[in-house]
């Protein structure tokens, strides 16, 4: 029976909610949605791209829980409340992905708390442990 372990993030919303930052799944990582609180403080900038920043942190470290990297993502899905903060995102995303290429989706939608400006979602499938690099 392939590995089921949920990853926490420390935030708030998880125990409120009732979900898990990540859960890996055999070779899978599902990280949920992921905006730019720094969970530590529960704080989160007004600027978009140290929230891309912020998200980005939160998702490396729950794929370094799942061990894995951003490597090893092969999808990811941008969700912002305005197309045009998108853009400004771009170099910040482009450091994690720009190599690594996942399949890719940007919409436009409503997120659960208005100074969320951008949330993250990504897929990743673990490399096997047969020497490959990650």
């Amino acid at each position: 029976m392939p590995e089921r372990r949920a990853i926490l993030g420390g935030s708030v919303f998880e125990e409120q909610i009732g979900y898990a930052r990540a859960v890996v799944d055999g070779d899978w990582v599902h990280v949920s949605g992921t905006t730019g609180f720094d969970y530590g403080s529960m704080t989160i900038s007004d600027d978009v791209v140290e929230q891309a920043e912020q998200c980005l942190r939160n998702i490396g470290a729950a794929l370094a829980e799942a061990g894995c990297g951003f490597a090893d993502v092969v999808r990811v899905r941008y969700l912002l409340p305005e197309r045009e903060d998108f853009e400004p995102c771009w170099p910040v995303l482009r450091r994690c992905f720009g190599e690594v290429r996942p399949a890719a989706t940007m919409m436009v939608c409503g997120l659960a708390d208005p100074r969320m400006k951008i949330e993250i979602e990504v897929y990743a499938r673990r490399r096997a442990a047969s020497g490959q690099s990650r």
